[in-house]
């Protein structure tokens, strides 16, 4: 093969020519999307008015790059309910919240347990909401009820791992019947599990990271702006133990994690794309030589992710920059993971004094046991070594995703002018596919929110789905809006015009305006003001057939009104029939409108 530098420029070359910015709509996108979607749709089995929201994590949201071979193998998922929050220890009870949360909220307090980074949870106030105002008085609660974590599998997740509830895509019998055979085919080729993780949302930045925010950085990363934007992010609280308190009959059930994933996407967004691809370079390679599995300790993405940020932050710009070279940056990279591992120390990125290395897993490890295992085998590692490994373990598994004519041409790889000319034709392939790629991905998600309808369709799932699209495609909350009024028209043919199907159409109808804080209640002034809302939609719009569906939903509503128990009031029965007159009037029937001022 050719010479040292000479191979680590083609793969410096190749990575940066094929490494693409990920465009808005993805297929991991929509993947992330459609399994956020159907966790909206559900509720806690113990907490029926509550809602789950979600956070995509990991891969999905971390990347902007789109690299030829896939950085995500499975979809990462969080959610809180909207009746939980937690708040630092000694901190007042909030007294506005954002829409997403229930009118009813239990507050816990984060209490340190003696594991830097591991807290426990303990009950302290109930807030409850003016619905004028929006709100929140409080109650005490007395001390000494902390949060559990046992974790229920919840509609179609199918395990437990650690603090997440898994589904395993490729032997999913529900999956296969609700998909085409061509859609399954797209989807087993992205991801091949979904680890959705329940959290409690903290709105505050923990003073267990404070440190962070105000310590010195040389190189001006994150910038302040940044820093300013993570912490005003706050941070989650995950439902799992440390290792070595899990058998503990207390704290296995009711210690907690502090999760940084929301920090760790905005700052991780803010990179150069050459730190992207030496973060995906990374990854990959510690997957593919399957450090991972090792026995003594478990090498993680998480302590890449680590091993990433810190270099970020103490290294300079023209290290990443000057004379750029992605194998020299992953071999001085991997030699720092190198020392990590043979003082068997991993400093947190947030939290002082939080070793990301659990001394206690499997065995009491050593220094030695994880230079024999894992660090000896990093540290050999030099540029021509890394060079040939990408070339032949990266460069050609992307070569056979292209055509025949292209991958053959790694049958013979000796010389630099033919290396060069392999890798110069699966450039040439990766960039004359953009357009065919782009395609296809609006057709994956076409036919993912077709089926929307028949798995998970709600208020809650609307608002996400419509929220989500319109980050991604101007075209397609269009098409989510025709398939679900097809639904809606087609259910209305078999079972009439229920509630729920009112509520979702009403979703659609008024540009999803927020129906979360009061899921379950039904009464006159809600009914009332939702009508209210879409006559305003209507007075502000042109004729056309959404306008005739907004004042169908408005009748619908004034009647649910009228129809509940505490419409006896004059206000409320008077306003709702004279609105009822105006919709008959305005549509034409006024003999009805007639006869409802005579009522």
């Amino acid at each position: 093969m050719a010479d040292e530098r000479v191979v680590s420029d083609i793969v410096t070359k190749f990575l940066l020519n094929t490494c693409r910015l990920r465009p808005q709509l993805s297929k991991y996108v929509v993947q992330a999307t459609q399994w956020c979607g159907a966790i909206v749709a559900q509720h806690p089995h113990d907490e029926a008015e509550a809602d789950l929201i979600p956070l995509i994590t990991g891969s999905v949201a971390e990347f902007y790059i789109e690299p030829m071979l896939p950085h995500a193998g499975d979809i990462d998922v969080m959610f809180n309910r909207s009746t939980a929050l937690a708040i630092p220890r000694g901190h007042p009870p909030p007294t506005q919240l954002p829409a997403e949360f229930q009118n009813y909220v239990k507050v816990f307090e984060i209490v340190d347990s003696h594991l830097p980074g591991y807290v426990y949870l303990e009950l302290r106030y109930l807030l409850t909401e003016y619905i004028a105002g929006e709100k929140y008085n409080y109650t005490v609660y007395d001390s000494g009820l902390y949060m559990s974590h046992r974790l229920r599998v919840i509609g179609e997740m199918h395990g437990i791992h650690g603090p997440a509830l898994c589904r395993d895509i490729r032997h999913d019998q529900r999956l296969s019947a609700d998909f085409e055979p061509e859609l399954l085919t797209v989807v087993y080729k992205l991801v091949s599990s979904v680890d959705a993780v329940p959290c409690v949302r903290c709105l505050s930045w923990p003073p267990q990271a404070a440190d962070w925010r105000t310590r010195q950085r040389n190189y001006d990363w994150p910038d302040s702006a940044t820093v300013d934007r993570v912490v005003s992010n706050g941070c989650d609280v995950v439902k799992v133990a440390h290792r070595q308190c899990r058998q503990d009959e207390w704290m296995g059930k009711h210690q907690h994690r502090l999760s940084f994933s929301r920090a760790e996407i905005v700052l991780i967004d803010s990179w150069m794309p050459i730190q992207q691809i030496v973060y995906h370079m990374l990854r990959y390679f510690i997957q593919a030589e399957r450090l991972a599995d090792s026995y003594v300790f478990e090498l993680s993405n998480y302590h890449i992710k680590t091993l990433m940020l810190w270099a970020c932050e103490l290294k300079s710009s023209n290290f990443w920059t000057d004379d750029l070279n992605l194998i020299r940056i992953c071999v001085e990279l991997l030699h720092a993971l190198t020392a990590w591992l043979t003082d068997a120390r991993c400093p947190h990125y947030f939290i002082n004094d939080c070793n990301l290395i659990d001394k206690t897993f499997g065995v009491e490890i050593t220094g030695s046991q994880f230079s024999t295992e894992i660090a000896v085998q990093l540290q050999s590692i030099d540029e021509a070594w890394l060079s040939t490994w990408f070339v032949n373990n990266y460069i050609r598994k992307c070569s056979m995703l292209c055509a025949d004519n292209v991958s053959n041409l790694f049958c013979d790889v000796s010389t630099k002018c033919k290396l060069q000319n392999a890798v110069s034709a699966v450039v040439k392939w990766r960039l004359n596919s953009t357009l065919e790629d782009m395609w296809n991905v609006l057709n994956l998600a076409k036919l993912v929110i077709s089926r929307v309808p028949n798995i998970s369709l709600t208020v809650g799932s609307c608002c996400w789905w419509m929220t989500e699209l319109t980050k991604s495609d101007s075209r397609l909350p269009a098409y989510f809006a025709a398939v679900v009024f097809l639904y809606v028209a087609y259910k209305l043919s078999s079972i009439g015009f229920t509630d729920e199907l009112m509520d979702v159409l009403a979703t659609i109808a008024e540009h999803f305006i927020s129906t979360r804080r009061h899921p379950s209640q039904c009464s006159s002034e809600l009914s009332l003001n939702k009508a209210t809302k879409l006559m305003k939609v209507v007075a502000n719009g042109s004729h056309s057939t959404m306008q005739l569906i907004e004042i169908e939903l408005s009748k619908a509503y004034l009647h649910r009104a009228l129809r509940c128990k505490d419409s006896e009031s004059n206000s409320i029965y008077c306003l709702a029939n004279v609105y009822l007159a105006v919709l008959y009037y305005t549509s034409g029937q006024y003999q009805t409108a007639i006869d409802i001022v005579h009522w």
